[in-house]
Formats: C-alpha cells, sequence, structure tokens
C-alpha cells in the first residue's frame, strides 16, 4: 500500500489539524434539509409523465457498494438508463461540505426528510454524511460526526462507502476517528441504542477505516487498513457487528490472527496487512463465508497472513482457506500489494487481481487455477463487476491502463473485448457498462461488445465509482489524499 514509509502518527495529524475550513468543522451532529451549490440550475427539467414511469418500473435499490453482499456491481436492472439516451443526460455540478473518495449509494421511494423520494447517501472523507434527492442533488440532511474538528483537513480520513441496512430505516457510516455509526435514514440522526456508535480501532491515526462497508444478515462486516505511507504499527482486521445492538459478533486479525479481538497495534510484533481494496469484505454466495485480500506484511501461514486472499467463516470468528502467491515475500518487499484490489467470485472460480498486474484464478478453496495479465498489463486497485445473463458470465476489470471484459467458462477466463481507456471499479446496468475514467469523463459501454456509447463530462476521480437510479447517475469526484474540505459530485438527470 505505501508510496513510501512516512509517519502519520498523531504528532504528524497534530501538525495540520488548523488547515480545514470551517464549515467542514461544523460541530452540530445534524443540520437542516439545504440546497447544494450547482453550476446549473438546482432543479432539473421535468421528464415526462411516461420516461418517469418506465425509469421507476426498472429501478432497485443500490444500497451497498457491488449493489449486492458478493459485490457483483452488476443489475438485471436497467435502473431507468437507455442507450440511446443515456449520451443525453444533462449534467448537474453539486458543491458539497467534503471530498467524496468513494462510492454513493442509491435508495427508491425511501421516507427521507419528511417525504417520500429517492434519495443518494454520501460520506466524505472527514466523516460527514448526506442525502441528497435523486432528482435534484438538494440535500435532505447532514450528519457531521461529533469531534469532527480534530480532524477536518489533516491526513486522517476515511473512504469507506456507507451501506443501508435491508429495511432501509438505517445507513452505517464511518468517520476517521475510527467509529462506525448507524444513521436514521429519515433524518440523519444517530442512533445511540445499544453499543452505538461503535469503535473498531484503538488506534484511528494509524488504522484507517478506507474499504466499503458490507451487510450480510443480521451482521455489518467493517475492515481496517492503513494510511498512505503504510506508517506503523496497524494491523488490518475484519470487524462483524450486530445491527441491532451494536455489538462485536467476532474480529479477525490479519496479523497476530491467534488473538481474536481488537488489539492495541503496537502489542502486535507484526505490522500491516491492510484490508484496503474498495470491496472490503465479500460476502460468497450461498455459503456466506467472507472473502479479504491483505497488503504488505509478513507472511508465516500460522498467523501472519500478509498479501494473502483469506476465506473466514460468516462471521469472522475461524480462518478456512487461505492462498498467497509463490512471490509474496518479493510482494511484501517491493510494495507490490496483492489486496489493492479484492477478490470476487465469478462463476465456479474467485478473481482476484492487485499491483502486480496479474489476474489470479482461484478454485473456491483458494488454490491456483490460472494467470493472466490485467487490462493494460497495470497494477489494478479497483473492484471488478460480474455479469451473469443466459447463463454465461463476464467479469469486467479495468486499471490505468485500459478496460476488459473476460468470458468465465469452468475455471478459466479468456477475454471477451478490450480497449485501452482507463478505469475505476466497473458497473453493469442490465446491458449498459459504466465506467469512470479517473482522469475525468464518465464512459458508457455496451456491456457484451465493448462498444462505446457515451462519454459524460466529470472531474478527475480516484477511488470513485457511478452509481446508477431512477434515470439518474451520480459520480463523485476528487481525491482523498488533498485533504480538501469541499468537494463536487456530477448528477446526471434527463433532459
Amino acid at each position: 500500500m505505501r508510496l513510501r514509509r512516512t509517519l502519520v502518527g498523531a504528532a504528524a495529524l497534530a501538525a495540520v489539524a488548523g488547515c480545514g475550513g470551517e464549515d467542514e468543522r461544523a460541530p452540530a451532529s445534524t443540520r437542516p434539509a439545504q440546497t447544494a451549490g450547482s453550476t446549473a440550475a438546482p432543479r432539473p427539467a421535468p421528464a415526462t409523465r411516461r420516461a418517469r414511469a418506465r425509469a421507476a418500473k426498472d429501478d432497485v435499490d443500490w444500497p451497498l457498494f457491488g449493489r449486492v453482499p458478493q459485490r457483483t456491481s452488476a443489475s438485471a436492472s436497467a435502473q431507468g438508463l437507455r442507450a440511446g439516451t443515456v449520451g443525453r443526460l444533462r449534467r448537474i455540478v453539486l458543491r458539497v461540505p467534503g471530498t467524496v473518495d468513494s462510492t454513493p449509494i442509491y435508495l427508491r421511494g425511501v421516507r427521507a426528510g419528511g417525504t417520500r423520494r429517492d434519495v443518494f447517501v454520501v460520506t466524505t472523507i472527514y466523516g460527514r454524511t448526506l442525502a441528497l434527492d435523486a432528482r435534484n442533488g438538494r440535500i435532505v440532511w447532514t450528519f457531521t460526526p461529533p469531534g469532527i474538528g480534530r480532524w477536518a483537513g489533516t491526513a486522517q480520513i476515511t473512504n469507506a462507502s456507507p451501506a443501508a441496512d435491508p429495511g432501509r430505516r438505517w445507513v452505517f457510516t464511518a468517520s476517521p476517528d475510527g467509529l462506525v455509526h448507524r444513521l436514521r435514514l429519515a433524518d440523519g440522526r444517530e442512533s445511540a441504542s445499544g453499543r452505538w456508535p461503535v469503535r473498531v480501532t484503538l488506534d484511528p491515526t494509524h488504522e484507517k477505516l478506507t474499504s466499503s462497508f458490507n451487510v450480510s444478515g443480521r451482521l455489518l462486516i467493517v475492515t481496517t487498513g492503513g494510511y498512505i505511507g503504510d506508517a506503523p504499527p496497524y494491523q488490518g482486521h475484519v470487524v462483524t457487528i450486530d445491527r441491532a445492538s451494536g455489538r462485536i459478533r467476532a474480529v479477525f486479525n490479519a496479523l497476530c490472527a491467534d488473538r481474536h479481538r481488537i488489539i492495541d497495534p503496537r502489542s502486535c510484533p507484526s505490522s500491516d496487512a491492510a484490508i484496503w481494496a474498495r470491496t472490503g469484505a465479500t460476502v460468497e454466495p450461498g455459503s456466506g463465508d467472507l472473502l479479504v485480500a491483505t497488503g504488505n506484511a509478513p507472511y508465516d501461514g500460522v498467523t501472519d497472513f500478509g498479501d494473502s486472499v483469506l476465506r473466514l467463516s460468516p462471521t469472522a470468528s475461524r480462518l478456512l482457506a487461505h492462498w498467497a502467491p509463490a512471490n509474496q515475500r518479493e510482494l511484501e518487499l517491493s510494495d507490490t500489494d496483492l489486496g489493492s484490489t479484492g477478490p470476487v467470485r465469478a462463476g465456479a472460480v474467485v478473481v482476484q487481481s492487485g499491483k502486480d498486474a496479474r489476474i489470479h484464478v482461484l478454485s473456491r478453496d483458494l488454490h491456483l487455477l490460472q494467470e493472466l495479465p490485467a487490462p493494460g498489463q497495470a497494477a489494478m486497485f479497483s473492484a471488478p463487476a460480474v455479469w451473469r445473463r443466459a447463463g454465461r458470465t463476464t467479469l469486467f476489470a479495468t486499471t490505468s491502463g485500459g478496460t476488459a471484459a473476460y468470458a468465465v467458462r469452468g475455471t478459466r477466463l479468456r477475454v471477451r473485448w478490450q480497449n485501452g481507456t482507463a478505469g475505476t471499479s466497473p458497473v453493469v446496468v442490465r446491458r449498459l457498462l459504466l465506467v469512470q475514467d479517473p482522469a475525468g469523463g464518465l464512459v458508457v459501454y455496451r456491456a457484451a461488445t465493448g462498444a462505446r456509447l457515451a462519454r459524460l463530462p466529470t472531474a478527475a476521480a480516484h477511488w470513485q465509482s457511478p452509481v446508477a437510479g431512477g434515470g439518474r447517475i451520480l459520480v463523485a469526484e476528487g481525491n482523498a489524499n488533498d485533504h480538501r474540505t469541499s468537494g463536487t459530485l456530477s448528477l446526471f438527470v434527463p433532459r
């Protein structure tokens, strides 16, 4: 994960603590509905009655990064988008109180701000969470974590995408102080019942909430990594939390794995093994097992699992299987994290890539079956999408060097189409593939052939990826490592 080792400890954070804007430091935990700034008129032109009805009929929630716990990033619904009209969507630039360097979620027809509406929910790098009216981008409510003034403007950030509970009453979000919050979707107010909010690290200046949250049954699943520079000590770990009570069910530490609790990072002789991929933990279809990948760290196959793929029991209480590449030690020494992306199930196989610019095809019990180059033979930091249609499975992958589709045939992958256009994590909506170019631009392809249908204008991106709903697309922009306390989103709406 490191670019180079630099200290990001409490002293370094304190040195830059005065850089944040006043608005990002607001102490209130909630604020009333307000209008996000926009370079276009805040209220889009109304769609036709027929278009609205069609969009509502062919629309589903996107409540998590990847849409479902299996992190397929694909929907059989078109989310109200059509190949012939997606290129004519109108862009509204929304100005928001913080950089959103994570992926939004979308919920349709929920009660928020006193009425029923479609909403997008986003979290800024300093933990402020916003619910936005999907029609026009207006802010419905804002949650500001207590104490935000201590870290706003510093290197202490979060990239975790929020997650909604299946009942659509609560949204779970992160703040850089190591807390996980349960917010009421209706008004953004924080639940203080049970053990909420939940602390998942004893040292948030070294252990970062960077990956997207996941939900499986009664459990919320959270993973931790480290900050850019990999300042020790920290240990990547998986925490499962009872969604109702806030009680921690289990903890799996990727280092000092014989200790099944949240530990003081200084108490473990090994450091790193960040679980920092956008997917965080992926839930296996059928078994409910959890799949995660780790970054640079020692590996002994007993208590230390750096640069490895791990299969954990559904509560993360037990390690069931693991795989480390033959050159694990080389990856560790050269800062070539295997865990720059996470594992995903595609048909009968588990697919894992990483900074090594290779795609590793593994069996369900994590034995290596095939290796092939990542798109453009470049390091992979994005999460692949898995599209199943007409009995066939296709995996889409993106890097800074290109975008590619792979046909999954039994236990083998075969390139179906590819190009040289860079992308963050891809998204499939019925037969359309949406890919955000990190240099700027949202590219829409025909998923089956790779034919480009449109390129919509956006600003540059980092970890973000698009989300679609109700015939609209929301794209977050900017880079968390700039430590800005303001930012922009691009909302695309029908003309």
